[in-house]
């Protein structure tokens, strides 16, 4: 049987030649090729450098991530402090000396990665307890700073409240010139640690004007106060007269009455404040301190005193460009803390009689207990 031979359809494959090696090829196409391979290689090799480098950095994001992120030192609530015109390095040192971080120079490194270098505020900042540095940067950039409240007391005058200022601890800076009279708000204001004292001043100052501005634009019609300075002098006159809130624009109102008639305001607190400049007494006003005439001794001027004699608060503010609508003429003590008050001159020599009344009795009970406590010595 005769076999038939059987031939492949299949090509066999040519070997591969490179073009840079082929002898058939041009030297000016094998130098070509060779450049070729070698930005091929090139590529390759750049490649790798950079995955090399995107993994270390990529590595190094994530360790600052976790040393920005983890719990810090502190086991309980601290309160820093941040110094007046205290720059980054200052600050992250003192952060590290005081134990709130581990690492001054990774705080350093956040602040400039967050781009807040100088936005750090001056003040005292409550940490909390295992606080990291993240956190204890949001607080210092934009948490609120613990505050310590100044208190200055209606009626006080401003050298008054400026002694009262000079004590301050929290407060820092120069004593600044004691302000005009009249000019200060009292209220209760919230301080940062570290605020000067002008600027505490000046605050006060700016409450005031912002307050008898929109005050001076819902005043009532008619009145006899030609501007906001006449309308702070008469609210200080109030002020000294009676610290019971309920009778405020009662007062007020008399004394309005007492201006469209003509009347002399008669107001003993103007009489002191000609004598002493506000400073209490420590006794009653003698005759010749009452016949004496000064700029603010209201018995002997007509109309208002020349200055205000004290710092009046909002509400005696209030009360004279809204007074009660009243006929009352005349006031006095009726001790209990506030006042009597009266139409007629005679209703007002009426309630004086009975003040005085009081006082003698207060004044023989106050005998009777010394005399009862020496003889018990």
């Amino acid at each position: 049987m005769v076999q038939k031979k059987t031939f492949s359809t299949k090509k066999t494959p040519e070997p591969q030649i490179d073009p840079a090696s082929d002898p058939d090829i041009s030297p000016e196409d094998q130098a070509k090729a060779a450049k070729g391979n070698k930005r091929l290689l090139a590529f390759i090799g750049s490649m790798g450098l950079l995955t090399l480098i995107g993994g270390v950095v990529f590595t190094g994001w994530n360790y600052l991530q976790y040393q920005f992120s983890s719990a810090g030192p502190t086991v309980t609530e601290q309160v820093f402090a941040v110094p007046k015109g205290a720059g980054t390095s200052r600050i992250a040192a003192k952060l590290e000396a005081e134990g709130l971080i581990k690492n001054a120079d990774y705080f350093k490194l956040m602040i400039k990665m967050d781009k807040v270098d100088g936005s750090l505020k001056a003040g005292e900042f409550s940490i909390p307890a295992e606080a990291s540095m993240r956190e204890i940067l949001n607080v210092l950039k934009d948490g609120k700073a613990i505050l310590y409240p100044f208190t200055a007391p209606e009626g006080l005058t401003s050298a008054q409240i400026m002694r009262a200022m000079e004590t301050a601890d929290n407060l820092t800076g120069e004593m600044p010139s004691t302000p005009a009279e009249g000019t200060l708000l009292p209220e209760t204001y919230m301080t940062p640690r570290g605020m000067s004292r002008a600027a505490l001043v000046e605050k006060m100052q700016q409450a005031q004007k912002d307050l008898i501005d929109e005050l001076w634009e819902n005043r009532q019609e008619g009145l006899p106060i030609k501007s906001k300075a006449e309308a702070i002098i008469l609210a200080s006159v109030v002020e000294k007269e009676t610290g019971v809130t309920s009778e405020r624009d009662q007062v007020a109102g008399v004394f309005i009455n007492r201006l469209n008639r003509g009347m002399r305001l008669q107001s003993d607190p103007t009489i002191i404040y000609g004598v002493s400049k506000g400073e209490p007494l420590g006794r009653g006003i003698r005759q010749s301190e009452i016949d004496r005439a000064t700029d603010w001794n209201t018995y002997q001027m007509d109309g208002l005193p020349k200055t205000p004699i004290c710092n009046p608060g909002k509400e005696a503010i209030a009360a004279v460009l809204q007074p009660a609508e009243t006929k009352y003429l005349y006031f006095v003590a009726d001790g209990t803390g506030g006042h009597v008050f009266g139409k007629t001159l005679k209703d007002h020599n009426n309630n004086v009689l009975k003040w005085r009344k009081i006082e003698r009795d207060r004044k023989r009970q106050a005998a009777k207990q010394r005399a009862s406590a020496k003889a018990n010595e």
